[in-house]
């Protein structure tokens, strides 16, 4: 009686493949700050790269098509007044970038569809509400404008960049904060922290609602991202400095389920995570290499695939979300081209479920009244065409609208003020009325616009 040796998986034939020098990106100056993030963030549209800048903090932002050399002299993104620690583009507004700095503030940028012309100075919004270096900005996967951000003053704020305001504070931190992950619905987050603890926190509630000490046992940085199923996988080091990577159930912290050691590098490891098929990419910086692994519901959970060697040691890494990729060249992690080998060149449904797409599953104040949805989910059968720019608009309040007023006898606001006030508060509500619906109108007519410009329609 025989039986397989071999387990079965549809990912067992992934393999990484180095582009041409005419298909890669030359000459980018990539920053040598000191400071574990990984310095570039890719999406359907733009290639960003946090870069080396004299005088403040700059990156560099390409559009994916336009590869070769770049020129020295191409414009940069250019706001901060300290170098730039973290980037990252908006799950729905392709256009839409968030990036922080050593400057205590973190900044939206609006990206146009067209490459730079000339530098880009002027956020469309400044999120100022830390007290040290901010390292860390986070979109949240699934409602509108909501943006985490996390310092080294120990503080995590959620903003709702649509106003420019500090929505949620949570300073449950005693030290430094090494990574911040959201979970598929973006209903919790975990962090990885220099007190070598790994939290769950509960964001709306403004609490820990888990935590384990040491998931490893090294005293170096970890790492930990939330998996689809809602298990969370570690990066880490043992007592004895060797690279270890582990899966958890926050429901249960007390045992791991799969712990595996790698090997002694210095390096951090940074994992990337594919919730469509499940699999995990690890890269280092310094590393020549990114391995692939798969989680599963069977022992021992956490398979390793394959691994992708190169001769350049890595400096940055960028994940392209799934419908950036080229199903018909059985992608699915670009830029460094890591496909799946195939014998059929039709669509592969099992490859390329339904997966997360541009459009927001709800509003900021969906979600902070405690509402949690999924990621509205998109085909990939005939590719993806990313929409057409729309325009971020920040709303501030006015403060002014804040102060006191002077005090007034009753007699004369009854006979004179109130008539008028409820004049124009019916104004401004049938205004807003008015400009709401023509926002709608306007949106309604971009999309039919882009459906038949793109030949969908």
């Amino acid at each position: 009686m025989s039986r397989s040796i071999v387990r079965q998986s549809k990912f067992r034939h992934v393999f990484g493949q180095t582009v041409k020098a005419e298909q890669g990106y030359d000459d980018i100056r990539v920053s040598k700050v000191t400071w574990d993030s990984s310095f570039c963030a890719v999406n359907p549209k733009f290639l960003a790269v946090i870069i080396e800048s004299s005088g403040g903090g700059a990156f560099l932002v390409l559009p994916i098509t336009k590869t070769g050399r770049v020129d020295k002299s191409y414009p940069l993104v250019t706001g901060h007044s300290g170098p730039v620690l973290d980037i990252d583009w908006c799950h729905h507004d392709d256009n839409i970038l968030a990036s922080c700095s050593e400057d205590c503030t973190a900044m939206v940028w609006q990206i146009p569809d067209h490459a730079l012309t000339r530098p880009l100075t002027d956020p469309v919004v400044v999120l100022e509400g830390h007290s040290k270096r901010v390292g860390i900005v986070s979109w949240h996967p699934t409602a509108r404008n909501i943006l985490l951000t996390a310092g080294s003053d120990n503080l995590i704020i959620v903003w709702n960049v649509g106003t420019g305001e500090p929505l949620i504070s949570m300073d449950d931190h005693p030290d430094l904060i090494y990574s911040i992950s959201w979970n598929r619905n973006g209903s919790l987050f975990c962090t990885t922290c220099k007190d070598r603890r790994l939290r769950v926190c509960d964001p709306r509630k403004r609490e820990v609602v888990a935590e384990r000490l040491a998931p490893h046992e090294g005293i170096r940085p970890m790492r930990a991202i939330f998996t689809r199923d809602g298990n969370i996988f570690t990066t880490g080091f043992t007592r004895m400095s060797q690279r270890e990577l582990g899966l958890w159930d926050p429901t249960n912290f007390e045992e791991p389920i799969a712990v595996l050691e790698l090997d002694t590098s210095n390096g951090v490891l940074l994992p990337y995570y594919d919730a469509d098929a499940n699999m995990v990419y690890l890269c280092g910086k310094g590393d020549s290499s990114i391995r692939y692994f798969e989680i599963t519901d069977e022992p021992p959970y956490v398979h390793y695939l394959s691994t992708f060697s190169s001769k350049e040691p890595q400096r940055g890494m960028g994940f392209m979300p799934k419908r950036g990729v080229d199903v018909s060249k059985c992608e699915i992690c670009i830029p460094k081209h890591i496909h799946i080998c195939l014998q059929s060149d039709l669509f592969q449904d099992d490859l390329y479920p339904d997966t997360a797409g541009p459009e927001p599953a709800m509003e900021p104040e969906d979600w902070l009244d405690g509402r949690d949805e999924d990621p509205i989910l998109v085909s990939m059968r005939e590719g993806y065409v990313p929409p057409k720019s729309r325009e971020l608009k920040v709303s501030k309040k006015n403060m002014l609208d804040s102060r006191p007023t002077t005090r007034r006898s009753m007699s004369t606001l009854e006979t004179n003020s109130l008539p008028l006030l409820e004049r124009l508060l019916e104004e401004i509500q049938n205004l807003k009325a008015t400009v709401l619906s023509q926002e709608k109108r306007i949106c309604d007519l971009e999309d039919k616009l882009s459906q038949y410009t793109n030949g969908t329609d």
